[in-house]
């Protein structure tokens, strides 16, 4: 029910303010964000459900900023749980998103960006799919298409298969759906072990160097994202300039797409409520024991980063001032 040209009312949540710009460079406003999100909805809900939910927020006036715990004003429809922080050594209460009022209530908080956990409620130890992050060095989006074909190489090597999606930025996600009962920490070193494959594939192109200062400008095959981490969900908007959306792409449409190809006023018109991204997912698969156990001789990049980090601080300081 129209309250006013400003606001509105949809599934009992008050939207307020969407005429104003989401933020500087969207090129759409608030209103915008609440027309794509609610019309994905149906494809959205079910990447998002059950699965501890971080959002990217942009205030008007404010830098994005990202949110875990939900605020105060959380209302009562927002289902939540509570996840143990082992970092931050607290309790996080993160917010599910379930069902089309909450996804209504988090467009008219201006959540631009929607971040699930790897893991759902109910089964902390266990996520359900391997995940390369390809992060290039700039915006030319044709070394990630290459970096993704050499992540498949490296997949097909493993007997594994994975769809693709931009990532709604520069770069692009591959994801493999593994069958239930899996463990993070096997999870976690086959995500190396996959990503080390596909860097000796073609090492002048792809690198799996954690510190940035140490790419040399190759794309960065990033398989961090394991455990507790998140990665941007399928059809989520950015926070970049355009407001470009998280896209499906088959692996033979690739090489002829671009990131900002896909928006929040584009994708519902190419999705036409086909819902790619479970179309291109291949069924739940197994990791093989040989796979996991070459991940588990490659050491975990964050640790390994930290300790090089400490040695090269130790360096320095024994070198001391120069002379002469």
């Amino acid at each position: 029910m129209a309250r006013s040209r400003d606001a509105e009312e949809r599934a009992e949540v008050r939207l307020t303010n969407l005429d104003e710009d989401l933020f500087d460079g969207a090129q759409a406003t608030k209103r915008d964000l609440v027309d794509y999100l609610d019309a994905v909805r149906e494809l959205f809900i079910p990447v998002l459900t059950d699965r501890p939910l971080s959002v990217i927020r942009v205030l008007r006036g404010q830098q994005p900023f990202m949110q875990k715990n939900v605020p105060s004003y959380t209302p009562a429809f927002v289902p939540t749980v509570q996840v143990w922080a082992e970092s931050s050594r607290r309790e996080v209460t993160y917010a599910l998103c379930n069902d089309r009022r909450t996804l209504l209530w988090f467009a008219n908080q201006r959540a631009v960006e929607y971040h699930p956990a790897l893991v759902r409620v109910g089964h902390p130890d266990s996520q359900d799919f391997l995940i390369l992050d390809i992060d290039p060095p700039d915006t030319k989006f044709d070394v990630v298409v290459h970096a993704a074909l050499l992540v498949r190489a490296a997949l097909a090597s493993a007997g594994l298969e994975g769809a693709v999606k931009t990532s709604g930025a520069k770069g692009a996600h591959v994801f493999v759906p593994l069958e239930t009962g899996q463990s993070m920490v096997d999870a976690a070193a086959a995500t190396r072990a996959i990503a080390a494959r596909a860097e000796r594939l073609a090492p002048e192109l792809a690198t799996t160097a954690f510190v940035k200062a140490d790419r040399g400008g190759k794309v960065f095959l990033d398989a961090t994202r394991a455990g507790g981490a998140t990665v941007v969900a399928a059809y989520s908007p950015r926070a970049r300039p355009g407001a470009p959306v998280s896209f499906p792409v088959g692996w033979d449409q690739l090489a002829d797409v671009r990131p900002a190809d896909f928006t929040i006023k584009t994708a519902p018109g190419l999705l036409r409520g086909r819902d790619a991204w479970r179309a291109a997912l291949p069924r739940p698969q197994r990791l093989p024991a040989d796979l996991i156990a070459e991940g588990q001789a490659i050491p975990i990049a964050r640790v390994a980063a930290m300790h090089e980090g400490k040695r090269r601080a130790r360096a320095r300081r024994n070198e001391g001032p120069a002379t002469g």
